[in-house]
Protein backbone atom coordinates (compact mmCIF):
# COMPACT_ATOMS: atom_id res chain seq x y z
CA UNK A 1 0.00 0.00 0.00
CA UNK A 2 1.43 3.29 -0.79
CA UNK A 3 1.81 5.74 1.70
CA UNK A 4 3.71 8.42 -0.16
CA UNK A 5 2.90 9.52 -4.39
CA UNK A 6 4.95 12.48 -5.86
CA UNK A 7 4.26 13.62 -8.92
CA UNK A 8 5.93 15.76 -10.99
CA UNK A 9 7.89 18.07 -8.06
CA UNK A 10 9.77 21.10 -9.29
CA UNK A 11 12.04 23.12 -7.18
CA UNK A 12 13.39 26.45 -8.85
CA UNK A 13 16.45 28.33 -6.39
CA UNK A 14 16.64 31.87 -8.53
CA UNK A 15 18.37 30.54 -12.10
CA UNK A 16 19.04 26.84 -10.48
CA UNK A 17 16.45 23.91 -10.95
CA UNK A 18 16.80 21.61 -7.91
CA UNK A 19 14.35 19.05 -8.65
CA UNK A 20 13.06 18.67 -12.20
CA UNK A 21 9.48 16.73 -12.85
CA UNK A 22 10.48 13.87 -10.08
CA UNK A 23 7.93 11.88 -9.45
CA UNK A 24 7.60 8.18 -7.53
CA UNK A 25 6.13 6.00 -4.73
CA UNK A 26 6.62 4.72 -1.47
CA UNK A 27 5.23 1.50 0.31
CA UNK A 28 4.35 1.71 3.49
CA UNK A 29 6.92 0.30 6.01
CA UNK A 30 8.99 0.40 2.93
CA UNK A 31 12.87 1.30 3.48
CA UNK A 32 13.15 3.53 0.60
CA UNK A 33 16.91 5.05 -0.87
CA UNK A 34 17.59 8.35 -2.52
CA UNK A 35 21.04 7.98 -3.58
CA UNK A 36 22.66 10.46 -5.80
CA UNK A 37 26.31 12.25 -5.35
CA UNK A 38 25.92 16.04 -3.81
CA UNK A 39 23.31 18.14 -5.57
CA UNK A 40 21.17 15.30 -7.12
CA UNK A 41 18.52 16.82 -5.58
CA UNK A 42 17.65 14.43 -2.36
CA UNK A 43 17.40 16.80 0.25
CA UNK A 44 15.58 19.18 -1.20
CA UNK A 45 12.93 16.52 -1.55
CA UNK A 46 13.49 15.42 1.95
CA UNK A 47 12.62 19.02 2.44
CA UNK A 48 9.38 19.66 0.64
CA UNK A 49 8.16 16.32 1.99
CA UNK A 50 8.33 17.65 5.54
CA UNK A 51 7.29 21.16 5.07
CA UNK A 52 10.34 22.51 5.18
CA UNK A 53 10.79 24.54 1.82
CA UNK A 54 7.74 24.83 -0.76
CA UNK A 55 8.08 23.35 -4.08
CA UNK A 56 7.74 25.18 -7.07
CA UNK A 57 5.47 22.99 -9.03
CA UNK A 58 3.65 19.39 -8.86
CA UNK A 59 2.14 17.74 -6.13
CA UNK A 60 2.26 14.67 -3.19
CA UNK A 61 0.65 12.85 -1.04
CA UNK A 62 1.17 11.69 2.23
CA UNK A 63 -1.01 9.06 4.06
CA UNK A 64 -3.80 10.90 2.01
CA UNK A 65 -3.01 14.00 2.79
CA UNK A 66 -2.01 16.51 0.22
CA UNK A 67 0.63 19.91 -0.11
CA UNK A 68 -2.18 22.10 1.51
CA UNK A 69 -2.45 20.13 4.74
CA UNK A 70 1.18 20.40 5.79
CA UNK A 71 -0.34 20.59 9.67
CA UNK A 72 -1.82 16.99 9.48
CA UNK A 73 1.33 15.83 7.63
CA UNK A 74 3.47 17.09 10.31
CA UNK A 75 1.74 14.49 12.96
CA UNK A 76 3.06 11.84 11.25
CA UNK A 77 6.56 12.29 10.00
CA UNK A 78 9.40 13.39 11.13
CA UNK A 79 13.00 13.93 9.64
CA UNK A 80 16.93 13.48 11.33
CA UNK A 81 18.74 16.18 8.91
CA UNK A 82 22.42 16.06 8.00
CA UNK A 83 23.15 19.04 10.24
CA UNK A 84 22.40 16.86 13.94
CA UNK A 85 19.73 19.00 15.17
CA UNK A 86 20.68 18.47 18.95
CA UNK A 87 21.57 20.49 22.14
CA UNK A 88 24.79 20.94 22.09
CA UNK A 89 24.79 21.67 26.11
CA UNK A 90 22.17 19.81 27.79
CA UNK A 91 22.77 15.92 28.28
CA UNK A 92 21.28 12.89 25.69
CA UNK A 93 18.42 12.04 28.53
CA UNK A 94 17.71 16.11 28.43
CA UNK A 95 17.53 15.95 25.32
CA UNK A 96 15.67 13.23 24.99
CA UNK A 97 13.32 14.77 27.43
CA UNK A 98 12.97 18.06 25.72
CA UNK A 99 11.56 16.87 22.74
CA UNK A 100 9.09 14.50 24.42
CA UNK A 101 7.48 17.95 25.87
CA UNK A 102 8.08 19.66 22.81
CA UNK A 103 5.73 16.83 21.22
CA UNK A 104 3.59 16.16 24.51
CA UNK A 105 4.72 12.93 24.24
CA UNK A 106 5.34 11.77 27.84
CA UNK A 107 5.77 7.97 27.41
CA UNK A 108 8.19 6.44 29.30
CA UNK A 109 7.99 2.90 28.00
CA UNK A 110 8.45 4.42 24.51
CA UNK A 111 11.52 6.39 25.54
CA UNK A 112 13.11 3.39 27.17
CA UNK A 113 12.42 1.87 23.90
CA UNK A 114 14.25 4.47 22.02
CA UNK A 115 17.29 4.55 24.36
CA UNK A 116 17.44 0.65 24.06
CA UNK A 117 17.02 0.44 20.16
CA UNK A 118 19.37 3.42 19.45
CA UNK A 119 22.00 2.35 22.07
CA UNK A 120 22.46 5.26 24.30
CA UNK A 121 22.25 3.79 27.54
CA UNK A 122 25.97 4.26 28.73
CA UNK A 123 25.76 8.19 27.38
CA UNK A 124 22.33 9.22 28.52
CA UNK A 125 24.44 11.43 31.29
CA UNK A 126 26.85 12.69 28.98
CA UNK A 127 26.88 15.92 27.45
CA UNK A 128 25.65 16.40 23.50
CA UNK A 129 28.62 18.64 22.86
CA UNK A 130 30.91 15.76 24.37
CA UNK A 131 29.77 12.68 21.87
CA UNK A 132 31.52 11.05 19.44
CA UNK A 133 30.08 12.01 15.97
CA UNK A 134 28.59 7.97 16.10
CA UNK A 135 26.75 9.09 19.43
CA UNK A 136 25.62 11.99 18.02
CA UNK A 137 23.93 10.89 14.91
CA UNK A 138 22.02 7.84 17.09
CA UNK A 139 20.49 10.68 19.14
CA UNK A 140 19.55 12.98 16.41
CA UNK A 141 17.80 10.16 15.24
CA UNK A 142 16.47 8.80 18.69
CA UNK A 143 15.24 12.94 19.04
CA UNK A 144 13.34 11.78 14.93
CA UNK A 145 11.54 9.05 16.56
CA UNK A 146 10.50 10.90 19.52
CA UNK A 147 6.99 11.89 18.11
CA UNK A 148 6.17 8.47 17.04
CA UNK A 149 6.20 9.58 13.17
CA UNK A 150 4.93 7.06 10.47
CA UNK A 151 7.40 8.21 7.96
CA UNK A 152 10.82 9.14 9.27
CA UNK A 153 13.47 11.07 6.65
CA UNK A 154 17.42 10.05 7.46
CA UNK A 155 19.37 12.41 5.79
CA UNK A 156 22.91 11.43 5.19
CA UNK A 157 22.25 9.86 8.32
CA UNK A 158 26.23 8.12 8.26
CA UNK A 159 28.14 11.27 6.53
CA UNK A 160 31.16 11.07 8.24
CA UNK A 161 31.36 8.55 10.15
CA UNK A 162 34.19 5.80 10.20
CA UNK A 163 33.33 1.88 9.25
CA UNK A 164 32.78 1.01 12.43
CA UNK A 165 30.16 3.59 13.21
CA UNK A 166 28.31 3.35 10.12
CA UNK A 167 28.16 -0.12 10.50
CA UNK A 168 26.83 0.16 14.23
CA UNK A 169 23.98 2.64 12.79
CA UNK A 170 23.28 0.68 9.65
CA UNK A 171 22.34 -2.19 12.19
CA UNK A 172 19.85 0.20 14.11
CA UNK A 173 18.24 1.15 11.05
CA UNK A 174 17.42 -1.84 10.13
CA UNK A 175 15.67 -2.89 13.62
CA UNK A 176 13.28 -0.43 12.32
CA UNK A 177 12.85 -1.67 8.48
CA UNK A 178 9.02 -2.81 8.30
CA UNK A 179 8.08 -0.83 11.65
CA UNK A 180 7.52 2.77 10.06
CA UNK A 181 8.49 4.10 6.77
CA UNK A 182 12.11 5.62 5.91
CA UNK A 183 13.15 7.29 3.36
CA UNK A 184 17.28 7.34 3.29
CA UNK A 185 19.35 9.84 1.05
CA UNK A 186 23.08 8.71 0.67
CA UNK A 187 25.88 8.71 -1.89
CA UNK A 188 27.15 5.53 -0.18
CA UNK A 189 26.74 2.89 -2.79
CA UNK A 190 27.04 0.08 -0.16
CA UNK A 191 24.54 1.74 2.34
CA UNK A 192 21.84 1.87 0.03
CA UNK A 193 22.61 -1.66 -1.07
CA UNK A 194 22.86 -3.08 1.98
CA UNK A 195 19.64 -1.54 3.66
CA UNK A 196 17.06 -0.43 0.93
CA UNK A 197 14.06 -2.62 0.06
CA UNK A 198 13.96 -0.15 -3.71
CA UNK A 199 15.96 2.83 -4.33
CA UNK A 200 15.46 6.22 -6.45
CA UNK A 201 18.79 7.51 -8.37
CA UNK A 202 19.20 11.17 -9.09
CA UNK A 203 21.37 13.17 -10.40
CA UNK A 204 21.40 17.11 -11.22
CA UNK A 205 17.22 17.28 -10.00
CA UNK A 206 16.31 14.58 -12.00
CA UNK A 207 15.31 10.93 -10.96
CA UNK A 208 16.78 8.68 -13.64
CA UNK A 209 15.67 5.14 -12.45
CA UNK A 210 13.75 3.56 -9.28
CA UNK A 211 13.10 0.39 -8.44
CA UNK A 212 15.00 -2.67 -6.60
CA UNK A 213 18.77 -3.01 -6.26
CA UNK A 214 18.60 -6.22 -8.59
CA UNK A 215 15.84 -4.99 -10.78
CA UNK A 216 18.20 -1.69 -11.14
CA UNK A 217 21.27 -4.24 -12.26
CA UNK A 218 18.81 -5.89 -15.08
CA UNK A 219 17.91 -2.80 -16.53
CA UNK A 220 21.43 -2.16 -16.82
CA UNK A 221 22.96 -5.90 -17.41
CA UNK A 222 25.49 -4.86 -14.97
CA UNK A 223 25.97 -7.95 -12.07
CA UNK A 224 27.68 -4.95 -9.87
CA UNK A 225 25.52 -2.02 -8.46
CA UNK A 226 28.64 -0.13 -8.84
CA UNK A 227 29.01 -0.14 -12.29
CA UNK A 228 25.12 -0.10 -12.82
CA UNK A 229 25.02 3.17 -10.95
CA UNK A 230 28.19 4.68 -13.14
CA UNK A 231 26.23 3.71 -16.18
CA UNK A 232 23.01 5.14 -15.16
CA UNK A 233 24.51 8.28 -13.68
CA UNK A 234 27.24 9.11 -16.13
CA UNK A 235 24.94 8.53 -19.45
CA UNK A 236 23.62 12.35 -18.04
CA UNK A 237 26.86 13.89 -17.76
Amino acid sequence: MEIITVNNICKDYKKLRALNNVSLSINEGELYGLLGVNGAGKTTLLKILSGLTNLTSGEFIISGYNKNQMDEIKKIIDISPQETAVAKNLTVLENLKFFQELYDKDDSIYLDQIINDLGLTEVLNQRAKTLSGGYQRRLSIALGLISKPKILLLDEPTLGLDVLARRELWNIINKFKGKITIILTSHYLEEIEALCDRVAIMSKGNLLIEGTIKEIKEKTNETNFEEAFIKIVGGVN
